[in-house]
């Protein structure tokens, strides 16, 4: 029960989930992975995406993970399948936010903004189809997003041209809720609030994968029911400046108190 989750992104953006799974399970260890030397995920091929992501895997088995969260669209939708063919642990991956976006649409259309490798996915066609077939889904590729966060950037006037870029023309062609289908995506919330605006809802998949990982653990009896002082540990494949800064700054995080390792090799 006491065994780490272990939590990975091609970047920092999974911090995102890594903070929902921490409100929500705060008796936890977390190994937190950010390949950002790899960064971004998006524009590679679904072989580099498979073989970077069992890369971590095999880093977090010799960790000895309990479970482990895929908390990257495009890792999502290009090696889920692959890792859950190969490995006994349990996976969690994340999920386009269609379907709540679809159920609760008043315009009958919706707006998706991700990467064009979770776009792309398998995933994303299978959900929208099953679950958005009767309505307008309006996609957008948010070319540049990642980077800005991975920089530390997230807040810049160039977030902002981009995003403006982004989701006004979705809202003018009738969209009234807009998905954020990246981990990284988040990070901009208080920029995309605005540009939004009224009458405008944000959807964040995080909140629901950490009740995933919550069900999961429950019904596999693997919850850590009791722990005073959860260790958290965050590893990165590169420079960990960025990270320490959104934990510190964004995610309030006593960096003094976690294990931060930078320039992983795996």
């Amino acid at each position: 029960m006491k065994q780490p989750i272990g939590v990975f992104d091609s970047g920092v953006g999974g911090l995102s989930v890594w903070r929902e799974i921490a409100a929500l399970l705060p008796n936890e260890n977390i190994i937190y992975f950010a390949d950002n030397a790899n960064c971004p995920y998006g524009p590679k091929s679904q072989k580099e995406v498979i073989e970077l992501s069992e890369a971590i895997v095999k880093f977090f088995i010799s960790k000895n993970v309990k479970l482990i969260v895929v908390a990257c669209n495009t890792a999502t939708a290009a090696a889920i399948d692959y890792l859950r063919a190969n490995y006994e642990l349990p996976f969690v991956g994340m999920e386009p936010a269609v379907k709540p976006a679809a159920i609760l649409t008043k315009t009958k259309c919706v707006g998706i903004l991700a990467t064009a490798g979770t776009l792309g996915g398998k995933l994303f066609k299978a959900t929208t189809e099953r679950y958005a077939s009767d309505i307008k889904v309006v996609k957008q590729v948010g070319t540049g997003l990642v980077e800005l966060v991975e920089n530390g950037n997230q807040y810049s006037k160039k977030a902002e041209e981009l995003l403006e870029k982004y989701v006004l023309p979705m809202i003018k062609k009738g969209a009234d809720h807009i998905v954020l289908g990246c981990t990284h995506y988040p990070f901009f919330r208080p920029l995309v609030d605005r540009i939004a605006g009224e009458g405008v809802t944000i959807i964040d998949p995080a909140p629901a994968i950490a009740r995933r990982v919550n069900d999961i653990l429950e019904d596999q009896q693997l919850n850590a029911l009791d722990n005073d002082a959860p260790k958290y540990h965050f590893y990165s494949s590169g420079a960990s400046s960025t990270m320490k800064t959104l934990l510190e700054d964004v995610l309030h995080v006593d960096t003094s108190k976690v294990v931060l390792e930078e320039n992983v090799a795996l």
